[in-house]
């Protein structure tokens, strides 16, 4: 009896998330395998790759009424933007910032974070060559045609425990502060190991903390390893993060944790990891770099998911603001 209640709540409440949102066509109904906390991955998934072939780690804007996600596209050694008027049917990509063979930090680039302050758009991104990795600046006036700012990197690797890369920037404007706040992963170049934190004024000069400010939880199975790739955001009086836990380089899933001046005293959710690989399915082997945003009733969630050597991008969403549950 327990088990047939159970079955029939599920499908009460997936049935519900349809009708209040019947722009997503039945094609991408939400199931919820594989998850926790209110999480349903997409039946849809994944919502980009294919032929386009590895698409990973993105950055997601909504305003003016679409959504644009800039994706690192593995192919073309470049970050790329699509737009969508509901976030899960994507047109076709362009690149937008790629390689740069004027340095020699920028043969690949990826792993962007875009923010839109006043009518200036700014791009954080990863520059990789010669087994390192840096991070560099660039702006634009519409969110497409980008100028780099300067020719060298803003963030290189130079604390012991950065070693060979920094990549990954996730970067908030704080009013209050007058700053730019930048989290970024560093450590080995395939797969770093830690989150660091750093600040700014004008998004070029950057003082970072000397030690990491998130760090792998060696007492919990599925992120003893590494912890990466966060996006932080401002929430409840203080901040959410939504990050990357490794259990080993090659097994990975995703958490939360929150924290009140987001820096220190992070709080990781009860219920961790909220989204998991499936058996079998598009994201069997891990899933990585989340980025979400909250549309006014519901939380979306993209993330890239690899299955053996292919990494595509799918979508989990959430119903209601609060994630934490209380």
């Amino acid at each position: 009896m327990a088990t047939k209640l159970k079955r029939e709540v599920t499908v009460l409440a997936v049935i519900g998330l349809i009708c209040c949102h019947p722009t997503i066509s039945r094609g991408a109904e939400p199931v919820a395998t594989q998850t926790s906390g209110g999480w349903l991955k997409w039946e849809g998934n994944p919502v980009l790759g294919g032929k386009l072939g590895t698409c990973f780690d993105v950055c997601v804007v909504r305003g003016e009424g679409k959504y644009r996600m800039y994706f690192s596209w593995r192919p073309k050694k470049a970050v790329a933007l699509v737009e969508s008027a509901d976030g899960v049917h994507w047109g076709a990509p362009v690149v937008v910032l790629g390689a740069n063979s004027k340095t020699d930090w920028e043969a690949d680039v990826n792993r962007p974070v875009v923010v839109k302050r006043g009518e200036t758009w700014h791009m954080w991104y990863t520059g990789q060559a010669r087994g390192n990795s840096w991070i560099g600046f660039a702006t634009s006036s519409d969110g497409r045609d980008w100028k780099r700012v300067g020719e060298k990197p803003v963030l290189s690797a130079e604390l012991g425990w950065e070693k060979a890369a920094v990549m990954c920037p996730h970067v908030i404007w704080d009013e209050g502060q007058q700053l730019w706040r930048m989290w970024y992963s560093g450590g080995e170049q395939y797969e770093p190991d830690a989150i660091g934190y750093a600040t700014s004024k004008d998004g070029v000069h950057w003082e970072k903390r000397e030690e990491p400010v998130f760090k792998a939880d060696p007492a919990s199975a599925w992120e003893k390893h590494k912890v990466t790739a966060c996006q932080v955001v401002p929430e409840g009086g203080g901040y959410l993060m939504f990050y990357i836990g490794f259990s080993d380089v090659n097994h990975a899933q995703i958490g939360m944790a929150r924290s009140k001046d987001g820096v220190s005293g992070w709080e990781r959710y009860p219920g961790n990891p909220i989204i998991r690989p499936t058996p079998g399915g598009w994201d069997a082997d891990a899933c990585y770099k989340p980025f979400a945003v909250f549309d006014g009733t519901r939380w979306m969630l993209w993330y890239n998911g690899r299955r053996k050597s292919v990494e595509q991008i799918g979508v989990a969403v959430h119903e209601g603001r609060d994630v934490w549950g209380g």
